[in-house]
This record gives C-alpha cells, sequence and structure tokens, in this order.
C-alpha cells in the first residue's frame, strides 16, 4: 500500500513521535510510505512539509516569504519558531481577523496540495493532530472523495470550541461556548468557542472520513460531539517500543543511573504549571503528602535541572531531560513506583513505558488512563486532583513488598500487550478492511 501520514512535525514525542515511529514501521515492512507536517527538521526525503502557501499569488509575497526563513532557522536560531508562527498569521490579513474574534485558523492554501506531494498516489491518508497552524480542515470533504481519510485522534481538539481536552468542562458535548478557560492550550484570543466548535461539526458533517483514536474514552466521545457519522470507527492503542522499554533488574539500573540502590524510589515526570493538563500542583501536593507519611523515601524528578521550588526541601534528585529512551527506559526500572497526576490524557505514554518496564503505576483515572491502568494489577488509579488518594496508593505499595511485585508483573504484561508491532498490525489490517470495502 501507499500510506501518507499527516502531523504537525516530525520531531518530537507524543502524537508526531507516534505518527514518526508508524511512517517508518510501514517503510521498513515495504509499503510506500511518507510523513506530510506542517514543519519538517529532518532530513529523511520520505517527509514533506506542507507547503503554507499558494505556489503563486499574494500568499506567496515578502510575508511568505519570511515565514519559510524563519521555520528554516526553527531548529538553530532562538525564537525563530515563535517568529514563524507570528509572521505566518500576519501573512493574511484575514487570520489576524480571525485571532482578534477568537475565531480557529483553518486559511492553510496549502493543504489543497496533500496529494500532489508524494512520489505515487496514496492509497490511504492517515492524519493525527490536525491544530498546529499549519493544516485547512475545510479541505477534508473534497480530500475524502478522492481518498480514504482516517482521523487519529490524539487528544479531543476536533471536538471542542478551542481545547486539546475539555477536563471536567463539561460544555463541549453541548456546543461549546461561555468557555471558562480561554487560555486552555491551544487558547484563542475571545470567546469564540461555539462557532469555533459549529465550524468543525459543520466540515466534519461534509467529509466521509474514518475515526481512531488511541483510548474508548476518546474514540466514545468522538461519537457523542463532532463525528457522530463517520464512515468506521476502530480503537487501536498507541504502540511503545519494546525494544527500549522492557523488565530489566532494578539495581543495575539504579547502578547505572549512579541512583541510591537501597532507598525506596518515587519517580514523577516534570511538567509546566502552565500546562494545565498535568497538574503540577496535584504532583506537588502528592510528594509533599507520601514525604510526611514515609521519611526514608527518595523522589526522582524527570525533565528538570533542579527540584521544583514548592518541593526543594524534599528528597528529590532532579534528572535533565533525556532524549535517549534506553536511559529514560533504565529510571522507570530503578522506579520502585511511577506518579503521573494527569487531568487529561488520551493515552498516557509515559504510564504505558513504565508498565513496560515492570514498575507500578499510579495514575488519575481520566480518559485513556483508564483503559491502560488496570487498579490493583498493575497500579492504582485515584480520583483526579485527589493528591490524598494518590499519596495512599504509592505509600501502600512501598509499605507493601509481595504487592509492588504482584504489581510489576502485572504492569509487564500489560506494557507488552501495547506494542507498536502490534499497533502497525492493527493500522495495516484495517486499511485494508476500508480498501476492500472501496472497491
Amino acid at each position: 500500500m501507499n500510506i501518507l501520514q499527516v502531523s504537525t512535525a516530525d520531531r518530537g514525542g507524543g502524537a508526531e513521535g507516534s505518527a514518526r515511529n508508524l511512517f517508518l514501521a510501514y517503510r521498513d515492512r515495504g509499503h510506500g510510505s511518507w510523513l506530510a507536517v506542517g514543519r519538517k527538521y529532518g532530513t529523511d526525503p520520505d517527509t514533506l512539509e506542507i507547503p503554507r502557501v499558494r505556489p503563486s499569488g499574494p500568499r506567496g509575497s515578502l510575508f511568505g516569504g519570511l515565514a519559510s526563513l524563519a521555520r528554516r532557522c526553527e531548529g538553530s536560531l532562538p525564537g525563530a519558531r515563535r517568529l514563524s508562527r507570528i509572521l505566518d498569521r500576519a501573512a493574511a490579513a484575514r487570520r489576524f481577523q480571525a485571532w482578534r474574534e477568537g475565531r480557529e485558523e483553518f486559511d492553510f492554501p496549502g493543504t489543497a496540495q496533500l496529494l500532489e506531494l508524494t512520489a505515487q498516489q496514496p492509497d490511504i491518508v492517515h492524519c493525527h493532530n490536525l491544530h498546529g497552524w499549519y493544516f485547512d480542515l475545510a479541505a477534508l470533504p473534497a480530500l475524502s472523495t478522492r481518498v480514504p481519510v482516517i482521523l487519529n485522534l490524539r487528544d479531543a481538539w476536533l471536538l471542542t470550541g478551542h481545547c486539546a481536552y475539555p477536563c471536567d468542562c463539561p460544555r463541549w458535548a453541548a456546543g461549546c461556548g461561555q468557555c471558562p478557560d480561554l487560555g486552555c492550550y491551544p487558547g484563542i484570543h475571545r470567546d469564540a468557542s461555539a462557532a469555533n466548535r459549529a465550524a468543525k461539526a459543520d466540515i466534519l458533517a461534509q467529509s466521509n472520513v474514518y475515526v481512531t483514536a488511541p483510548s474508548q474514552w476518546l474514540l466514545d466521545a468522538a461519537r457523542q460531539s463532532t463525528l457522530p457519522n463517520a464512515a468506521g470507527y476502530r480503537m487501536i492503542p498507541n504502540g511503545i517500543d519494546l525494544e527500549a522499554f522492557s523488565p530489566d533488574d532494578t539495581k543495575a539500573a539504579r547502578r547505572r543511573l549512579r541512583l541510591p540502590e537501597d532507598e525506596l524510589l518515587v519517580l514523577f515526570a516534570a511538567s509546566s504549571r502552565k500546562n494545565v493538563y498535568k497538574d503540577s500542583e496535584t504532583m506537588t501536593r502528592t510528594i509533599q503528602d507520601i514525604a510526611r507519611r514515609r521519611s526514608r523515601v527518595q523522589f526522582v524528578c524527570l525533565g528538570r535541572d533542579a527540584p521544583p521550588r514548592e518541593l526543594a526541601d524534599k528528597p528529590i534528585i532532579p534528572v535533565p531531560f533525556q532524549s535517549d529512551p534506553n536511559v529514560v527506559a533504565d529510571y522507570y526500572r530503578a522506579a520502585d513506583v511511577f506518579v503521573h497526576t494527569a487531568r487529561a490524557e488520551a493515552f498516557g505514554k509515559t504510564t504505558t513505558e513504565a508498565m513496560a518496564c515492570g514498575t507500578p503505576v499510579v495514575a488519575s483515572a481520566v480518559g485513556g488512563l483508564c483503559d491502560q491502568i488496570i487498579d490493583g494489577m498493575t497500579g492504582y488509579l485515584a480520583p483526579m486532583g485527589n493528591a490524598h488518594v494518590h499519596a495512599q496508593a504509592v505509600v501502600r505499595l512501598l509499605d507493601d513488598p509481595a504487592l509492588r511485585a504482584s504489581c510489576a508483573a502485572g504492569a509487564a504484561r500489560r506494557g507488552a500487550e501495547l506494542s507498536l508491532a502490534r499497533q502497525t498490525d492493527s493500522f495495516l489490517s484495517w486499511y485494508q478492511e476500508i480498501l476492500a470495502d472501496k472497491e
């Protein structure tokens, strides 16, 4: 098959990393595989940058040229990425007007050239995140008449008036409007959330698309929101690299990382206070609660050069961001428990990686985390925002070595079920079903 995937960028974790992994897996299996992106950072010839402007005309003028130059410098020049976005917006007056009014931007005419980017005509177009200022949603109706189009929901943006996750806000299901948090990523300048959601719903109603999501929660949300009449639905969990993320001896991992071998270690990932979806405040309270209950416990904060200010007096080992998945896997293996206090998750990449390394997980009972974590068997689920229950579950595992060992074994089994190979097989099988139905 010839498979064209669409993603925000060819670099990054989360949705971008998952799309790139599938792109490489398809190519390794001998399929025609291309990745069309809004921003290209690498040099892979099968990764194609979607044009931001038409080849000629007023949008190919000075603003377009400056925007292209800024994009080429994004990886090397500080501030170039921000400048690129500013210039992209300034390239057309109506984009600026849309921003002033709080309307989301769908005016990216280069999307019309999507099927002309590849050497061969794609049999399938598989779209991942479509927000990120690069894709024209209004192209979906025409595109889906030419080739089967799959919308792979990586978050809930297509279902809402602007935010990636509605969290505990119920307004998205009724059409949005009177948005309680305009700054919630991706933020809008004024409250046009009802108009934004209506525009998405109208476009999607005219499109003949297939819908997939990595969790049943997100797939169910699509059915009750802007995508109730898709051509087909399929829940396919994200895959992880089991060559990197697999169980290994805990003490050996600690020796490699120079971590204390005889202490109880609790691992958590750093997050910015600006990222409301990761809920750093609940994480802070959880760590403080654990420290009050247990005097001999060491915390490892992955992704920070220094402990968070609020936890400076706690026994925390800060670890800078690690790009090598094998090193990240060692931190999971070294930990006795991994804690994740998210307010929203479509799937839960870090929790799944931790489980694949044989580490019990305590996480919020939200979104896709409820699909991945089996309460009492691979770790524990706790109510969103409830630091006391998160801490209680962690301490329970720390205090009971037999329970911790049982959950570690269950976590490893669960993680092994979510391999990249299995995800690849599932999508290829579904593609074949779709194409067979079209014949």
